[in-house]
């Protein structure tokens, strides 16, 4: 092997300067490192491969340093959101309806005038549209149902485009208010300073639980929330006394039913007539 130790190789004429022909192979010999600066290397197609390039290019010396997604040049190292907009759904009010037609405001984000909005029933699957959609803005919208099946729903929003969502989970509850089973008015008449004990009592999605609302009970008389017993032992009155007040029902899904009812107290008449 011949070996030839030259500190520069210059051109003899022009400015290129060829290192053997064609099909030649020249070695560097590992460790050795061969360094080029501000000078142009071309090398065949061929020879450019991952497993030949130690280390990285940067970006900006390719010749393409950038892709055109969607029409939008991308730097390479970079990136881009890729998709369409989707409405969102992150609350609606009320979250609880009755079987009867009524509006939920639905808010979110991304909303175009005027969108879809479908209920789903969460057991069946059953897909009832909204009766009617109004647009407030791309955050709010308001929905106008009538679903006469009890149950949980799912909410379902699409825009004119075809960008959709559907709630992750069934955001929506239709089940009747209670219904009061004692009839309004009064529960009856005791005298003063007497024990007294009536029930008052509804239907509904239970737990029930009952409060008074407005009005007033004969001193010493209360109401317990779980049984809807009013009871106690009257005092404070000193003549005849209807009391009157409104007891309101309240299920599991917050919905209420309020009635009216009335207790009166009586006295015995004070005997006024002598005798001589």
């Amino acid at each position: 092997m011949s070996e030839v130790k030259v500190n520069k190789v210059s051109p003899r004429s022009g400015t290129a300067v060829q290192l053997g022909d064609s099909g030649d192979t020249f070695t560097v010999p590992s460790g050795a490192t061969l360094t080029t600066t501000n000078a142009t290397v071309n090398l065949p197609n061929t020879s450019v491969t991952n497993a030949n390039l130690a280390g990285s290019i940067e970006n900006a010396k390719l010749s393409n340093s950038a892709i055109t997604i969607n029409g939008s040049a991308v730097s390479l190292g970079g990136s881009v959101t890729v998709g369409e907009t989707k409405p969102t759904i992150s609350s609606i009010s009320p979250s609880t309806i009755e079987n009867s037609q009524t509006a939920v405001t639905l808010t979110g984000t991304n909303y175009v005038s005027i969108p879809y909005v479908d209920a789903i029933n969460s057991s069946t699957g059953t897909i009832t549209t909204a009766d009617s959609v109004s647009f407030t803005s791309a955050t709010t919208i308001v929905a106008t149902f009538t679903l006469a099946t009890d149950g949980t729903y799912y909410l379902r929003v699409e825009n004119n485009d075809g960008n959709a969502v559907r709630s992750s989970t069934a955001l929506l509850t239709v089940s009747d208010a209670p219904s009061w089973t004692t009839s309004a008015g009064s529960l009856g008449s005791n005298g003063a300073a007497s024990a007294i004990s009536y029930t008052v009592a509804a239907t509904g999605d239970a737990p029930i639980t009952y409060s008074k609302t407005s009005g007033s009970f004969p001193g010493g008389v209360s109401i317990n929330s779980s049984t809807g017993v009013i009871s106690g032992t009257e005092s404070g009155s000193t003549q005849d006394t209807t009391y009157n007040f409104t007891i309101t029902a309240t299920d599991a899904q917050t919905q209420t039913a309020a009635r009216a009812f009335s207790i009166t107290i009586t006295h015995l008449a004070q005997n006024s007539l002598q005798f001589n």
